[in-house]
């Protein structure tokens, strides 16, 4: 079922690009809950890969901030973009108050493969998920140049992977393995995408058990997405993201005055619809681009409220009492 609405929100486009490094088989490190990156002592931190990611250059430049006093503000704040990322991990932010198994959510911050929103598309996002009862897993992938698949394949490598260790971490972390999603924003929405339709298979040599478990996400959550529709060709549907019957449950979001183009999901929507995958669609007049979940006046900045309702429609989340 598509459901579509018609009040819009904007802010400033953002172009971002943010990855998160990675590297090393299970080496552990603490950090804590915080809508600041890097996280303070609290999370757990875990290499995606045991060694150097696949492909990685010999001497990558140094991961780094790179937000300048010239870049846009969202919502009158600051945003990290944290770029030059190499060695991807994964943080782990568990639901508070809640028993377990609990769903879990795989985060992708956007910034158009070239750098990572690391706080507003990510650490921010964490907070909420965890207020509403759901562990999350911000995964930081690699940038720049790391997508979109099949171009460049290292951000979809760092995804399957990173799905792959979740579901591995599952009863340590107090996951429900049968309820792990992902959602992502802008180039992480079109990471989602790209892992919902290419997880039969993995892009890079399998290298241990984690590999062998599924990296299907159960659901998705794609919010004002980018690259699902071929702009020069009339906005026809990206011949790299076909979904199936396969296909995970998938919600989404934008502004029609996106200047990313509406049509991302408009046309991936119909596209689900064809497949006959189950999937909710969000449209707003205004909005722009890059806001993430920081509350302005305008409606969009409500689609957290929408996919909350949306969790506990497809029962990953308990109905309300």
């Amino acid at each position: 079922m598509i459901l579509a609405k018609f009040p819009w929100e904007s802010q400033a486009m953002m172009k971002i690009a943010i990855a998160l490094a990675g590297a090393a088989a299970l080496t552990l490190h603490v950090s804590a809950q915080s809508s600041s990156w890097p996280p303070t002592p609290g999370h757990i931190t875990l290499k995606v890969w045991p060694a150097a990611a696949p492909g990685n250059p010999a001497n990558p430049p140094a991961e780094a901030d790179t937000t300048t006093s010239k870049d846009n503000l969202v919502a009158g704040r600051p945003v990290i973009r944290l770029g030059n990322v190499s060695a991807p991990t994964l943080t782990l932010y568990p639901a508070k108050g809640v028993t377990g198994p609990n769903p879990a959510v795989v985060v992708f911050p956007g910034g158009g493969y070239q750098i990572l929103a690391m706080d507003l598309e990510g650490t921010e996002v964490c907070d909420w998920l965890n207020s509403a009862g759901v562990t999350c897993v911000l995964l930081k992938y690699r940038v720049p140049d790391s997508g979109p698949y099949p171009n460049y394949p290292g951000a979809l490598q760092d995804a399957q992977r990173a799905v792959g260790l979740v579901r591995q971490h599952a009863a340590e972390w107090g996951i429900d393995p049968s309820r792990v999603g992902v959602l992502g924003f802008s180039a992480g929405g079109h990471l989602a995408a790209a892992l919902s339709t290419h997880f039969d298979k993995r892009v890079y040599d399998p290298i241990d058990a984690a590999d062998q478990l599924s990296c299907r996400p159960d659901f998705a959550v794609l919010v004002y997405p980018a690259y699902l529709t071929q702009e020069q060709q009339s906005f026809a549907p990206s011949p790299d993201l076909v979904p199936t019957a396969a296909t995970p449950p998938t919600f989404l979001v934008q502004a029609e005055d996106d200047p990313v183009h509406v049509e991302n999901v408009l046309v991936y929507a119909q596209q689900l619809k064809n497949a006959k995958v189950p999937a909710e669609l969000h449209v707003y007049a205004q909005g722009g681009h890059g806001y993430g979940l920081r509350r302005t006046a305008l409606p969009v900045t409500t689609w957290p409220q929408s996919v909350e309702t949306w969790l506990r429609t497809i029962h990953i989340l308990p109905a309300r009492e």
